[in-house]
This record gives C-alpha cells, sequence and structure tokens, in this order.
C-alpha cells in the first residue's frame, strides 16, 4: 500500500449549525438532556460530511442563548446512518458547560471543542447535552470539504 506523501486541503469551506432541540424538536437552541453514552436517543446533528470526498473538522462552538445551569455537550461521531443502532456512534469528544446568566451589559463567553479532523463522507457529527438547560445552546462547525 502505497503512503499518500502530498497535503490534502480543503477545497471548499464548510460551515453548519443546529437549529432545533434535537431530533426534529422545537426550532431554536439545544436545550433537552439525552444522558446516553453511546450516541442514541435525542440528538441534534450539527455537522454532515460531504458524501463524496469527505470533510475536515476543525472546531465545535457552543454559545450560551441566555441563563443556563452547567452541564455537558457530548459530541458523537455516526457513520451516516441511524443514531438509533448503537453500532453506528462513538463518542470523541466532550465539553463542559458551565452555568451561566444573561446579562444585557456583557458577553456570554463561546466554548470551543478543537477537533481537527478528517470525516469520511457522509459521516455525521451529533451533540447531545448531559442536563436540560432554560436557555439551551447554540452549536455551530467549522471546517472544509475535500
Amino acid at each position: 500500500m502505497a503512503a499518500n506523501t502530498a497535503p490534502i486541503y480543503t477545497i471548499s469551506p464548510h460551515v453548519e449549525w443546529g437549529s432545533e432541540d434535537g431530533n426534529g424538536g422545537a426550532a431554536g437552541p439545544l436545550k433537552t438532556a439525552n444522558t446516553a453514552k453511546d450516541g442514541t436517543g435525542t440528538v441534534l446533528t450539527v455537522f454532515t460530511a460531504d458524501v463524496t470526498n469527505g470533510s475536515y473538522i476543525q472546531e465545535i462552538r457552543a454559545r450560551a442563548a441566555g441563563t443556563n445551569v452547567a452541564s455537558v455537550l457530548r459530541v458523537f461521531l455516526n457513520n451516516g446512518s441511524t443514531n438509533a443502532t448503537i453500532a453506528n456512534n462513538i463518542l470523541i469528544a466532550e465539553l463542559p458547560l458551565p452555568a451561566t446568566t444573561l446579562t444585557e451589559v456583557a458577553a456570554l463567553s463561546d466554548y470551543t471543542i478543537q477537533l481537527q479532523r478528517a470525516i469520511p463522507a457522509g459521516y455525521k457529527l451529533n451533540v447531545t447535552l448531559g442536563t436540560t438547560v432554560a436557555a439551551g445552546y447554540f452549536v455551530s462547525c467549522f471546517g472544509g470539504n475535500y
């Protein structure tokens, strides 16, 4: 087997975000807990790799939409099939989310996971929250397509 000796660069930017409360829930930020640690249950798909050549994912950002209790964001790589089958998912990252308090005089922090990984064609990144929160989190992904 010959090794690839040439660098691989993305051909176009690829930015996606989740805009509902998981699996077709209400429009808006992710709020509802999913305590399954296997990627099953209610998940929010935040990135789908290019179906021909795959994609490169640089980072995932979670931004509080207001006041929330502490939680954790869990990131699962899914092989492009149903997340209801455990064998289709793998937990690849977790991000602690501290309690947040909405204010009109200061910015809420965003929380970032630097993934720096190639994602095979058609694979997805799904996220969940460890606890149900009041205002929720908007989750976005930044990367590129091969």
